[in-house]
């Protein structure tokens, strides 16, 4: 197996996505110590991974704080004797407009997603660098982060935050052979289940059949497992080339994002000044200014959704 002897940390792993990162880099061999609030949660977990004959722990902490990075990478060595992989998927969201959302649910957002990726990274790289590891840190992105989304203004900078520092890491960690990326996953998950645009497909999915072509190629929407399989190569020696990426999974889809570019670049002798500016930019940029949000493509007539009183 690709990760035999090897142990991840897995943040917010008690269920959905981080369960299914967990259960597939098992597989793959590695040892994992797993992380939720809830205690059953958690428990049920390592069960989970336990009887498709793994090997798992728990740590019942929320992330964020410095003691919580630090109790989970002692576990991962006092249960396993080494850490060689993090994956900060650890994460909750307090979805409100701008004008709506209070400091609580700013602070709360960005404490667990954008704190608990920078304390967790921190710890699993001071290990690394001091035991000599060549190790794997991989946080979690969103397309939301990338594009932005209508509400979620603490989550889009959580998470455009956290590909910003995975470049930053890709250049502080080379020397030490410490690898780290960003994976942007586009899967069914609690949050999507409310989403009517995706009803079709997350009721296949929870039928046990495979979501309509539609929604897996078309706009790269799939299951958690198919993210899975991205978590576990990036762990894995073969990808030790890879570094400082934000990569998309979903469904049949992959993509590799680029780093933001400039778009046009114009230049004016002594600068650019305000009446410039208002003569000029609409010629020079008007028709090249970049868009905001995700546009979903037209659902096909029988995959939109029913309505309420149907169902």
């Amino acid at each position: 197996m690709s990760l035999s002897g090897k142990v991840a940390i897995v943040t917010g792993s008690g269920r959905g996505l981080g369960l299914a990162y967990a259960r597939e880099l098992a597989r793959q061999g590695a040892a994992v110590v797993i992380n939720d609030v809830d205690a059953g949660v958690a428990a049920d977990a390592v069960r989970t991974i336990e009887a498709d004959g793994g090997r798992a722990v728990a740590v019942v902490a929320p992330v964020g704080s410095t003691e919580a990075a630090r109790q989970l990478v002692r576990t991962a060595v006092e249960a396993f004797g080494r850490l060689d992989i993090l994956v900060t998927n650890a994460g909750i969201l307090r979805d409100k407009s701008l004008l709506k959302m209070t400091d609580e649910d700013f602070d709360l957002v960005i404490n667990v997603h954008l704190k608990g990726t920078f304390t967790c990274a921190r710890e699993a790289f001071a290990y690394f660098k001091e035991n000599g590891i060549a190790g794997r840190i991989i946080t979690i992105g969103s397309p939301t982060g990338q594009r932005g989304n209508f509400g979620q203004t603490n989550y889009a900078a959580a998470k455009a935050g956290i590909v910003g520092m995975v470049r930053t890491w890709a250049l502080e960690m080379k020397k030490a052979g410490v690898t780290a990326n960003a994976v942007i996953p586009v899967a069914a998950t609690a949050m999507t289940k409310t989403v009517p645009y995706f009803q079709k497909a997350v009721e296949a999915d929870e039928r046990g059949e495979a979501m309509p072509a539609f929604f897996r190629h078309d706009l790269g929407f799939g299951t958690a497992d198919d993210v899975a399989g991205l978590i576990a190569f990036l762990a894995s020696d073969e990808a030790a080339g890879i570094t400082g990426q934000a990569i998309g999974a979903g469904g049949d889809r992959l993509q590799l994002w680029t780093h933001p570019e400039a778009a046009v670049t114009e230049y004016r002798e002594g600068g650019w000044g305000y009446r410039d500016l208002v003569e000029d930019f609409g010629a020079l940029f008007g028709d090249k200014l970049q868009s905001v949000g995700e546009d979903f493509l037209p659902l096909p007539e029988d995959l939109k959704p029913e309505p309420a009183e149907v169902r």
